[in-house]
C-alpha cells in the first residue's frame, strides 16, 4: 500500500483539533488545536439560563488554522499525501440556516445575534419545548419517541429549533431550515449551496431529529405542525435519506482546496458526533460501553442486529442502526455533566481567589495573573490527592450530581444537584470526593438502565481527557462498577476516529472494522476493581438513589 495520509477534525466544547494521521498503522503524526476565541471570552453565552452560543466563525477559523498548521508541521510533500477529511463535532448543536446553507450569523445583520448561533449540546433553554414534544408525542397512533428511549430532551434538534422559532421573530423569518454542525462543516468543505442538497449523517438525525427507516423519515408534517403551527412545513426543507459515516460527502470545493494548501481530490466524509467517533476511535467492540468522559459524558454501545432484534432500552439517548459501526445497531446514553462538575469546584473555589489577588495592593497585576493560572493549574490535582487518601466511612459527605440536570437514564433538565451531609469538618477534598462519587453513580445508572431494559454491558472502556488524567476518578468508577475499565491510549480518540472513518471513505480500506483493527493504537492502563470496597459503595448508591 502506498503511503496516504488522512486528517481527522475533533470539534469539542472549547476548541477544535485536527490530527494528521498516518493510514498503515494509524499514527498520529501530528495535530493542532485552537481554542475558539469568542467562547473563551463568554461572548453569547448567560450560564444563569442555560443559554450556550458558538459563533460559525470561531469554527471556520479554528478549521482553517489546525489544518493548516498540520500540514505545516508535517513538512514538504505532506500536503500530496492527503486523501481524505472527516469530522466529528459535539451534538446535538444546529444552528438556522437560510436557503444556501449559510449560517445566519455570517449575515451582518445577524452577527452579534445568539439566536442566530451554533446552539450548543448543553444549551438547556428549550426545556419547555421538550416537555410539549414528550406530552404532544402520546397522542399519536405511532411512538415516534420509541428509539430515542421515549423521551425527547432540550438538548436536542427539534426542541431547540421550536424555541428559537418563538423567541426571535426576525431569525424566525430569516431561517430557511435547521442544521446540526456535524452536517456543516462537511457542507462547507465541498462547497455547497444548497441546503436541500446537503448530505445529513444518519447519526445526528437518528439520535436527535427522531429520523427513523421505520416511518420512512422524519415524522410527517402534522406531528410538527399540530405541535406549533411555527413547525408546519419544516418537515420539507430538511431532508428524507440519511448517511452513514463510512460515506462521501463530497470532495473538497477549490475555495477550501485553496485555503487548506490541499488539492480537490481530497474527499470529504459524511459527519457524525464526537463520542460515536471517538468510540471507533477507541476501538470499542459489542457490548462494552464506550465512556467517552470530557466536560460531559457519552456512553456509547454497539450491539449485533440480529442479537438486539426488537429490544428498546427506555430512557437512553437513543438506538440507531448504523450510527457508530454501520451495520450494527449503535446505542447512546451520557451525563450532562461530568468533568462540568469538577471544573464548577474549582470555579467555586478559585474564581474569587483569583479577583482577590488581580485587587491586592501587595503583588502587581503580572504576579496576580501567573498566581491565578497556577492555582487553577494545580487546584484539581492537588486536592484530587488529598480525596483519595480520606479514610471511606457511610456518614461520608453525599453528592447528586446533576448540576447541568440529567441526560440519562430518563432526561430531564430541570433537576438540580445537592451536596449533603455537610458539617463544620467538612473541606475542599471531601466535598470532591463526594462529587467524584456521584459522577461514578450516574455512571452505575446507566449501566443497570441497559441491563434492565436486556442488554448486557460486558466491558467499560475510558476515552478522553478525564479517562487519560485522573487515575484516582478512574480506579473509583472501577469501584462503583465492580468492573475493570480499559484506558485508551490515544490522547485523541474523537479525531482518531474520524481519521478512521475518512481513510475508509478514501477506499483505503474496505469498511471501518478494518481500518480500527489496522489504525487503533491499543490501551495503555486498566483499573481493576477492589472488592474490599464494594460494599461501601453499594450501600451509597442505594443512598443516592433514593435522593
Amino acid at each position: 500500500m502506498s503511503k496516504s495520509f488522512v486528517i481527522g477534525v475533533d470539534y469539542g466544547t472549547d476548541s477544535v483539533r485536527s490530527v494528521l494521521v498516518d493510514t498503515a498503522n494509524g499514527e498520529e503524526l501530528v495535530s493542532s488545536v485552537f481554542y475558539y476565541p469568542r467562547w473563551k471570552d463568554g461572548l453569547y453565552c448567560d450560564a444563569a439560563i442555560s443559554r450556550f452560543r458558538q459563533h460559525p466563525l470561531d469554527y471556520i477559523e479554528g478549521l482553517e488554522f489546525t489544518i493548516r498548521e498540520c500540514i505545516q508541521k508535517a513538512g514538504a510533500g505532506s500536503a500530496a499525501l492527503v486523501k481524505a477529511i472527516s469530522i466529528d463535532t459535539t451534538g446535538s448543536t444546529p444552528v438556522a440556516v437560510n436557503e444556501a446553507g449559510l449560517p445566519l450569523a455570517l449575515l451582518p445583520e445577524f452577527e452579534q445575534n445568539p439566536n442566530a448561533m451554533f446552539v450548543l449540546w448543553k444549551d438547556h433553554t428549550a426545556v419547555s419545548e421538550a416537555e410539549e414534544i414528550n406530552r404532544h408525542a402520546t397522542s399519536f397512533d405511532i411512538n415516534y419517541l420509541k428509539f430515542v428511549g421515549g423521551i425527547y430532551s432540550s438538548e436536542w434538534f427539534w426542541a431547540k429549533w421550536l424555541h428559537m422559532l418563538r423567541s426571535d421573530p426576525a431569525v424566525r423569518a430569516a431561517c430557511y431550515s435547521w442544521v446540526e454542525h456535524c452536517d456543516w462543516i462537511p457542507f462547507l468543505l465541498t462547497g455547497g449551496t444548497d441546503v436541500m442538497k446537503m448530505r445529513r449523517g444518519v447519526c445526528s438525525a437518528g439520535h436527535k431529529a427522531l429520523w427513523s427507516a421505520e416511518w420512512g423519515g422524519l415524522p410527517p408534517n402534522d406531528f410538527f405542525s399540530t405541535l406549533d403551527p411555527l413547525l408546519d412545513g419544516a418537515v420539507a426543507r430538511l431532508f428524507k435519506e440519511t448517511y452513514t459515516a463510512d460515506q462521501e460527502a463530497g470532495q473538497l470545493s477549490e475555495k477550501w482546496a485553496a485555503r487548506l494548501g490541499l488539492s480537490t481530490d481530497v474527499k470529504i466524509g459524511i459527519g457524525a458526533f464526537d463520542a460515536h467517533m471517538g468510540a471507533v476511535g477507541g476501538q470499542i467492540e459489542p457490548y462494552h460501553l464506550s465512556k467517552v468522559m470530557g466536560t460531559s459524558t457519552c456512553d456509547m454501545l454497539v450491539a449485533p442486529m440480529e442479537e438486539i432484534k426488537d429490544t428498546l432500552v427506555r430512557g437512553i439517548c437513543g438506538q440507531v442502526p448504523g450510527s457508530i459501526i454501520p451495520g450494527l445497531m449503535g446505542l447512546e446514553a451520557g451525563q450532562s455533566a461530568f468533568g462540568d462538575v469538577y471544573a464548577w469546584f474549582r470555579k467555586l473555589i478559585t474564581q474569587p481567589v483569583g479577583q482577590l489577588l488581580r485587587n491586592s495592593a501587595l503583588i502587581d497585576v503580572q504576579l496576580a495573573s501567573q498566581l491565578e493560572q497556577e492555582l487553577n493549574d494545580r487546584f484539581i490535582r492537588e486536592i484530587t490527592v488529598a480525596a483519595a487518601a480520606l479514610p471511606l466511612h457511610d456518614s461520608d459527605e453525599l453528592a447528586v450530581d446533576w448540576l447541568n440536570g440529567r441526560r440519562t437514564p430518563d432526561a430531564d433538565q430541570r433537576l438540580k444537584a445537592t451536596i449533603t451531609g455537610l458539617h463544620l469538618g467538612t473541606d475542599a477534598p471531601r466535598i470532591l470526593k463526594a462529587l467524584v462519587e456521584a459522577t461514578c453513580f450516574g455512571a452505575k445508572a446507566i449501566v443497570e438502565r441497559f441491563e434492565q431494559e436486556g442488554v448486557p454491558v460486558k466491558g467499560l472502556i475510558g476515552l478522553g481527557g478525564v479517562a487519560k488524567k485522573s487515575p484516582y476518578i478512574m480506579q473509583v468508577m472501577a469501584d462503583v462498577m465492580q468492573m475493570p475499565i480499559r484506558i485508551h491510549r490515544s490522547d485523541q480518540t474523537c479525531a482518531a476516529g474520524a481519521a478512521m472513518f475518512a481513510a475508509t471513505v478514501a477506499g483505503i480500506y474496505p469498511n471501518v472494522e478494518i481500518a480500527m483493527q489496522k489504525m487503533g493504537q491499543g490501551f495503555d492502563a486498566e483499573y481493576q476493581p477492589d472488592k474490599s470496597k464494594a460494599e461501601y459503595y453499594a450501600r451509597r448508591y442505594e443512598r443516592y438513589r433514593r435522593m
